[in-house]
């Protein structure tokens, strides 16, 4: 199975939360020094702002490394996707993540369908697979049928169960009714805790192994390394009580998920 590092998991390092945040190249330098083999540039909107020169440096890093490259982003707008797709032309991505909705626009089924019909082409054209994540706002019956609904490879799911708890669809069945559309998976596992006070609960993340995810389940499900699917990392790790102790946990979390991945699953 093929493991890689989302810049979610260098959320507060490369945050203006920080005195010296990091850039996206040291986030690539740190995916490969931890044995990373995929960089998902997720939720990273800076990177549209990107010259060339700076793209196709990035690209060759990359692959100087032997890391592959992944982008991300929000929403069906076609125009927005097209972006993406000029982004992943100069990187040599071949996988964009992104979602139903983008802040306020929320298309219609209807809406969501007629977008992605539209993109479908230029996603086959330059050989790139759209993979749409699995989240609160959407259900998960309604993300199945829009892809079922279009009905092609080069549009699937990105699964991450833990962000469908709020809605209150439990992890095992958002994989049972995902898995044979998976084309990527995000992993991070997850934990409730009560509140202070005991008035009500809090769900944040924690390390890899020590909270709900059902990642046997999920992997047995999906089998990425039978598939080819990409299992990229990230963290839901709260600010703790200060830039040092946060960053140092970062850290220490993406250590012990990627051991942890790769010792039982690598």
């Amino acid at each position: 199975m093929v493991i890689g590092l989302s810049t979610y998991v260098f959320f507060w390092r490369g945050s203006q939360q920080v005195e010296t945040p990091m850039t996206l190249e040291a986030m690539l330098e740190e995916t490969a020094e931890l044995g990373g083999e995929v960089f998902q540039i997720c939720d990273y909107p800076a990177i549209e702002s990107f010259d060339e020169a700076r793209l196709t440096a990035l690209r060759d890093r990359a692959r100087s490394l032997g890391v592959v490259l992944e982008l991300g982003t929000r929403g069906t707008d076609p125009e927005h996707l097209k972006r993406y797709l000029a982004l992943a032309h100069v990187l040599g991505v071949r996988l964009i993540r992104s979602m139903l909705y983008a802040g306020e626009d929320r298309p219609s089924f209807d809406q969501a369908v007629q977008r992605l019909e539209q993109i479908l082409p230029a996603l086959k054209s330059q050989q790139v697979t759209l993979a749409l994540e699995t989240y609160e706002q959407v259900s998960v019956e309604t993300l199945m049928q829009v892809i079922e609904t279009l009905d092609d490879d080069h549009i699937g799911v990105c699964l991450d169960p833990g962000n469908c708890v709020a809605a209150l669809e439990l992890p095992e069945a958002v994989i049972a009714r995902t898995a044979d559309r998976v084309v990527n998976l995000h992993i991070k596992d997850f934990a409730f805790s009560r509140a202070p006070g005991w008035v009500g609960f809090q769900l944040t993340g924690c390390p890899l192994g020590e909270g709900l995810l059902p990642l046997e389940e999920m992997l047995e499900a999906v089998t990425p390394e039978a598939r080819g699917i990409n299992a990229i990392l990230e963290h839901w790790l709260p600010w703790q009580r200060d830039e040092a102790t946060t960053c140092a946990l970062e850290a220490q979390w993406t250590r012990h998920n990627m051991d942890l991945l790769r010792s039982h699953h690598g």
